[in-house]
């Protein structure tokens, strides 16, 4: 069966798949606007499959923000593929392209690696670490939105003490999915508000504690220091905790992006990513770039304004709204 075939199948005949596959393709609009005409316009192009066409394929693939590294060892794939398949025709290129996306994401990992690490009993905690601006508080709110539609009782804590109105915004967020937020005054001890927040957490009988953290502080140094000792008075509290640390980047910020995250990851242990504004931007490639450049899984997408658009990150459907006109056709 072709991977075409496959992704219609998956995402035709469900109704949890098409709603989650019509995220998705609403989502991707501009990524696939921009991505999906320049690849019809290759194919147009080029009848047969020669070294020009994969070096103007090359171009496409880093404009979308693949980045560099991902996209030679994408094209070595392809490359390689065409030969073994005996693909003459670029119009057939498109669907090894999009199989090898799935391929290059995956790795030597199987299809769980985006789950979220919560499923033990007792208090589970998510550590939210990036800069400010990237939407990490919005991201807090609709996962607590999530987790609880989901059945789990969720408590937030108010971390980020240092940036202005952050309290006050992630209150907003824990009234709007009705859930309760333990905070200090601005300014306090980050450590100390997480403190409260896994003592509050136990009592309540919480299954889930979504930490928010700063953003920015006098400097980098300083700022990875207060993050390491949030970090110790959770794993004092709840031994084997955070039970995941999930990094959330801006989609539109690209490359920018990327060195926030191998920032993050060189002085936290970061466990997933959360790609947020993921519809805001016409090169979602960086979904690729990420997870195949840093190892470090994209655990959920932002795909819209709305409580219900952060998705669970699934390669298949990214590549689905990638592909999603090339299936109609």
């Amino acid at each position: 069966m072709s991977f075409f075939k496959k992704l219609k199948d998956k995402f035709t005949g469900n109704a949890a798949e098409e709603e989650v596959s019509d995220k998705f393709k609403e989502g991707l609009s501009k990524t696939r606007g921009s991505f999906s005409s320049k690849i019809n316009d290759l194919v147009a192009r080029y009848r047969k499959v020669d070294e020009d066409f994969f070096e103007d394929l090359e171009e496409i693939l880093i404009s979308a923000d693949v980045g560099v590294t991902t996209v030679m060892d994408l094209i070595d794939e392809l490359k390689m593929e065409v030969k073994r398949r005996n693909i003459k025709d670029s119009n057939d290129v498109k669907e090894v392209i999009s199989e090898k996306l799935v391929d290059i994401y995956y790795g030597e990992d199987d299809e769980t690696i985006e789950d979220l690490n919560i499923h033990h009993d007792g208090l589970n905690i998510v550590l939210f670490v990036g800069v400010n601006g990237v939407g990490k508080t919005t991201t807090i709110g609709k996962l607590a939105h999530r987790l609880k539609n989901e059945g789990k009782k969720v408590v937030l804590a108010a971390g980020d003490t240092f940036r202005a109105g952050a309290i006050e915004q992630l209150e907003v967020w824990g009234e709007r999915v009705g859930v309760e937020v333990i905070k200090h005054s601005e300014g306090s001890d980050p450590a100390a508000v997480i403190f409260d927040g896994i003592q509050a957490a136990k009592s309540r009988g919480a299954d889930v504690l979504l930490c928010d953290t700063a953003g920015r502080l006098q400097n980098k140094v300083n700022l990875m220091n207060e993050l390491s000792k949030v970090k110790r008075v959770i794993e004092r509290e709840v031994p084997g905790a955070p039970h995941e640390v999930l990094l959330v980047l801006d989609a539109t910020t690209g490359q920018n992006a990327m060195s926030q995250a191998k920032t993050f990851s060189e002085s936290t242990n970061v466990t997933g990513i959360v790609l947020s504004k993921l519809d805001g931007t016409a090169k979602g490639g960086i979904v690729l770039a990420i997870r195949n450049e840093l190892d470090i899984p994209v655990k959920f997408v932002g795909l819209g304004e709305k409580v219900d658009d952060l998705q669970q990150f699934d390669p298949n459907a990214f590549v689905y709204g990638l592909f999603a006109d090339m299936l109609e056709e």
